[in-house]
């Protein structure tokens, strides 16, 4: 933690009942901090039982870590807008054949946005999450760093961040490794120690997205053709909506070579495939780019751009275009540049901003 803060500073850690928010409250307490939790009802309803009792869990394991570090806890109800904020969002990008990326959204508006007011409203100083980043000061400025654990930074979902969000935010696990977290967890013998990590997204049930947008929208998973480069047709697919960039797997049509789905025309209703070479591109451009500086950059830049979280990063040319809009040529070929997911850029550790691919 960057930040110069002395002791008995307030602090609301935003909880979810996991290992790494209960270790970030418990770190912080233990360091002196005035530490009280907040644990968001963000899902769940009487119609979706298993989303309701996987909530209510986390709030019960949220409960028995802040009377184990001895911390209040308020239980705040954010249904609606989280509703109206990400799972909107999440279905109607489906709507219009992109694949949506809720998570930088979600932490930006909810948990950094929302929740940041909820601080404010508490008179607390700060806010701090269990997420593996790091923030710096560097004189006037707030900069995003990767966390340490490359393998479980989080740096990729907050590039919607702002310095105003920065100024107030403390990561305490961004200089610890997963491992370390396991540890210290066991060492202080907190009830959650062992709790797995969750790998789905919160509110789909069995990461089932396809029946989650048939129950949360109008939308009709209507049959068109599949046709590869040339146009040509090999087949019919059972709606967009079921399909995503990259899958090779349930196409239904046979070929002399592996097919994956390349892109998607919501206007004519088609799926077009091609094979391995087919899914590579070079370029890409993205819109509703943020900076987190809040200067966006004026001339050509090399970056290390990453286009999921899980993918390496390579380094491109990113070119400033009008209206918020990048153009990014890498170095190498990117697999599966799927429109609506986040290109995020870097500058060595230091992220530097993203945005919505287009194209």
């Amino acid at each position: 933690m960057s930040h110069i803060m002395k002791k008995e500073t307030s602090v609301l850690v935003a909880m979810s009942g996991g290992v790494d928010s209960s270790l970030a409250a418990k770190i912080l307490k233990d360091e002196g901090f005035a530490v009280s939790g907040m644990i968001l009802r963000l899902w769940g309803d009487e119609e979706n039982r298993a989303q309701k009792a996987k909530m209510e869990e986390a709030i019960s394991d949220a409960e028995k870590m802040a009377a184990f570090i001895d911390i209040p806890l308020e239980v705040r109800d954010f249904r609606k807008a989280f509703k109206e904020i990400v799972v909107d969002y999440f279905v109607s990008a489906y709507e219009r054949a992109t694949t949506p990326n809720p998570c930088p959204v979600c932490n930006n508006r909810i948990k950094f946005g929302l929740m940041m007011e909820e601080m404010e409203k508490s008179g607390a100083e700060f806010l701090a999450t269990g997420h593996y980043a790091r923030i710096k000061r560097v004189d006037a400025e707030y900069t995003l760093q990767k966390g340490v654990d490359e393998s479980k930074d989080q740096s990729y979902f907050l590039y919607q961040l702002g310095q105003k969000q920065l100024s107030r935010l403390l990561f305490p696990l961004g200089g610890l490794l997963k491992t370390q977290v396991r540890e210290k967890a066991a060492a202080f013998d907190l009830p959650v120690k062992n709790r797995p990590e969750s790998q789905d997204l919160c509110f789909v049930g069995d990461n089932d997205y396809r029946q989650f947008i048939a129950d949360h929208s109008d939308m009709k998973f209507e049959k068109g053709p599949i046709v590869d480069k040339d146009r040509k047709q090999l087949g019919l697919h059972t709606g967009l909506p079921c399909y995503t960039i990259g899958q090779r797997k349930g196409l239904g049509i046979a070929a002399g070579e592996p097919l994956y789905v390349i892109g998607m025309e919501p206007d004519s209703n088609i799926l077009m495939v091609g094979n391995k070479k087919q899914r590579l591109k070079y370029e890409l451009t993205a819109s509703d780019v943020n900076f987190i500086n809040g200067f966006p950059l004026m001339k050509p830049t090399t970056v290390t751009l990453k286009i999921r979280l899980a993918a390496k990063g390579v380094a491109a040319l990113l070119t400033p275009l009008a209206d918020k809009r990048v153009h990014l040529k890498s170095e190498s070929a990117l697999n599966d540049v799927a429109p609506g997911q986040s290109a995020v850029f870097y500058h060595g550790e230091t992220l530097l901003g993203g945005g919505i691919i287009e194209s």
